[in-house]
């Protein structure tokens, strides 16, 4: 059947508004990917608030299935784009930060700081670098364009540093104070603080929207369940072995479980947060400790501090699928991943060192000497819109 050119000129004109409106999500979609994080979330489109209803102000999750979706190579943020590659390593005995050029493999400077220096934490905004002084009672920023050391500021008891998704306050894992202080994320004034009945809260991580977040008590071998905006502990729980010391917390790409490293139960633990049921337990190695996501999202590696190895496990396969064993042994504590996904950085906690592995054959690349008690190392910059603290957890 042949048509009217009025048929013709409207099934035209149909088909150039498609183009457009096609062209016009593919160009938002490219900017929303490529968009810097500052001092104030970015809008929120509807389609995201629909798929994950997130805390109010926190940027929208780009992938529900997988939260990490930002975190792949090459994603840097303008934020970060002129910042160089370093690797900075606090050394809890030696009261200094060491650099470290992964170009080289060579420590480039050592960076006075305050005492006890526990972690260094990249902030909400990827602007600074937190250095945890635990014992100091203080947090020294770093500049990460130019690696100098900024005046301290006093804040108690912090022995490690995390931030709400929404980047309104920083969280002051005070482990010695039975505390979680919440403060402002750009002054460090208290806004408030909630007191635990667990003994040494040290890490934490959040849900897929934003909303509660689940942190580790090393000392009473429990679990906590925080309701973000209400800055309240919801749930607690003792997990089910006698002197269980529970580490470094991750959530799954896709949000579903959570697993807590415990370096006395020699495995990871897993649980559900949305239900906060009863974890189970998946062995690791001896003194399981570090958790960290690799750049495909494929991966987790898990640093068994007390046999020198790390264990590779998969999510789609829900197994430990490889171990890799650090040649003449060491202790593989805190760190993170390259940019490029190429390198999984460690400190040395016992051995005064940092180890580079080679994240596609678990080969040593380099094993650098630093001070002493090296623990909370972070690798900067890194791929994602903004941090929630640690050594990088980024989204």
């Amino acid at each position: 059947m042949r048509t009217t050119k009025a048929a013709r000129r409207l099934a035209t004109g149909a088909a150039l508004a498609a183009l457009a409106l096609v062209s016009a999500c593919s160009g938002q979609g490219a900017h929303r990917a490529n968009e810097a994080i500052g001092s104030k979330p970015p809008a929120q489109p509807q389609v995201d608030q629909a798929r994950v209803n997130v805390l109010p102000g926190m940027p929208p999750v780009q992938d529900p299935a997988d939260i990490y979706a930002a975190d792949r190579p090459g994603l840097l943020s303008p934020v970060v784009k002129d910042f160089p590659s370093r690797v900075y390593v606090p050394n809890t005995n030696s009261d200094t930060v060491t650099v470290i050029d992964p170009a080289t493999y060579k420590v480039i400077d050592t960076i006075p700081v305050g005492r006890q220096p526990q972690h260094v934490v990249p902030s909400w905004d990827l602007k600074t670098l937190w250095v945890n002084n635990d014992l100091g009672n203080s947090l020294t920023p770093l500049d990460p364009r130019t690696g100098k050391a900024g005046k301290p500021v006093a804040v108690h008891d912090p022995y490690n540093l995390y931030f709400t998704p929404d980047g309104k306050y920083a969280i002051v894992m005070a482990s010695m104070d039975r505390q979680l202080v919440f403060r402002d994320a750009h002054t460090m004034r208290t806004v408030k603080a909630v007191p635990v009945s667990c003994y040494g809260v040290n890490h934490a991580d959040f849900s897929r929207d934003g909303r509660y977040f689940i942190v580790s008590c090393e000392f009473s071998g429990e679990v906590l369940k925080v309701d973000t905006a209400r800055m309240a502990v919801v749930g607690q729980e003792k997990l089910p072995v006698h002197g269980s010391m529970p580490q470094d917390v991750k959530v799954s790409p896709d949000g579903k479980r959570f697993y807590i490293a415990d370096m006395m139960a020699n495995g990871v633990w897993v649980l559900d947060g949305d239900r906060f049921t009863k974890p189970t337990l998946l062995p690791t190695g001896k003194g399981a400790h570090g958790l960290y996501v690799s750049r495909d999202s494929r991966e987790m590696y898990v640093s068994n501090r007390g046999e020198g190895t790390i264990s590779i496990f998969d999510f789609a396969r829900n197994k430990l699928t490889k171990k890799w064993v650090l040649p003449g042994g060491g202790s593989p504590d805190m760190g993170g991943v390259s940019a490029d996904g190429k390198v999984l950085w460690l400190s040395g906690r016992y051995d005064a060192e940092v180890y580079a592995i080679d994240t596609r054959t678990g080969k040593e690349l380099a094993r650098i000497p630093v001070g002493s008690g090296p623990h909370g190392l972070a690798v900067y910059p890194q791929p994602g819109r903004y941090s929630l603290g640690h050594t990088g957890v980024f989204r």
